[in-house]
């Protein structure tokens, strides 16, 4: 029995950064529709970047959400509105879009790679912050991670509030729906566009700064979290908010039961069920 509950905590922990990661490449997809191959070097530059502060200036690392967070978002905004919206201006049709876009987001993820290398070096880094064990029915776990997961379930769920509740989600959502439409009915799409790809570079960050307290971070580290973002997005249905923060957690159990077992099968599992997804439902669990 402890050694179940060991294995569906840690599943969680694990999951509710998934869902966080995944929340925001599925806003940047579905209302967007950009792929962004370089959502994992956002990650990167929120773990690096929350990293610093707190040991060159001992800043709090929940504290540095509140500045990697809005300066990610900026950064993407910026972004979408220099980049892909010339992009979008210049491509024939939707599909011709997405192709373009996901190749300048794989160029993306190389200019910002090599800019973190440049400025933090390849070197492995990290710190230790509330990293005393917490006893959860039996079960110790660092405190760090429980505050993680706390904090990521909050964020996800101020979030879909966000979406759900507000004047400016309602345009998100009729934008992700139908954009036409939206732009008839008075909605500037240009403008709503860039905030969602504002906003998930923004959550990217944010998931970067809690990562860096649980776990060691480097210039290269955010491929890797892509990947994860991608199945995470696929497993919970493309353009499903509700979906990834669902999925994420679904697959953060998944892994959590393989490291169990055989913890260099972990990333190889991930991908085994996103084939298996490819080919037995490819809409994911809320897809449509």
């Amino acid at each position: 029995m402890l050694t179940f509950l060991n294995i569906a905590i840690a599943g969680l922990l694990l999951g509710g950064l998934y869902a966080l990661i995944a929340m925001g490449l599925s806003l940047q997809y579905g209302v967007a529709r950009v792929l962004n191959i370089s959502h994992g070097e956002f990650i990167m530059l929120g773990a690096l970047t929350t990293y610093t502060l707190y040991s060159v200036a001992g800043i709090n690392p929940l504290l540095s959400l509140a500045i990697a967070g809005p300066a990610a978002f900026a950064l993407g905004y910026i972004i979408h509105r220099t980049l892909f919206k010339r992009i979008a201006a210049s491509s024939e049709s939707p599909a011709i879009f997405e192709s373009n876009s996901m190749l300048a987001a794989f160029g993306l993820l190389f200019i910002i790679q090599n800019l973190a290398l440049i400025v933090w070096g390849p070197e492995t880094r990290g710190y230790s912050y509330l990293a005393f064990p917490v006893n959860v029915g039996g079960a110790l776990f660092g405190a760090n991670r429980l505050v993680t997961l706390g904090f990521s379930v909050l964020i996800g769920l101020a979030f879909y509030l966000f979406l759900a509740r507000t004047r400016m989600g309602k345009a998100i959502r009729a934008a992700a729906q139908d954009p036409e439409t939206a732009g008839l009915m008075g909605v500037n799409i240009n403008w709503v566009l860039a905030l969602c790809f504002g906003f998930g570079a923004a959550m990217a960050a944010m998931a970067g700064a809690l990562i860096s307290m649980c776990y060691p971070v480097h210039g290269v580290m955010g491929i890797e979290y892509a990947v994860i973002a991608i199945i995470v997005v696929v497993l919970g249905g493309l353009g499903s908010i509700p979906g990834s923060f669902i999925g994420g957690f679904v697959l953060g159990l998944v892994g959590s039961i393989v490291a169990y077992f055989e913890p260099g099968l972990t990333l190889a599992a991930y991908y085994g069920i996103f084939i298996l997804l490819l080919l037995a439902k490819p809409t994911g669990l809320m897809g449509k």
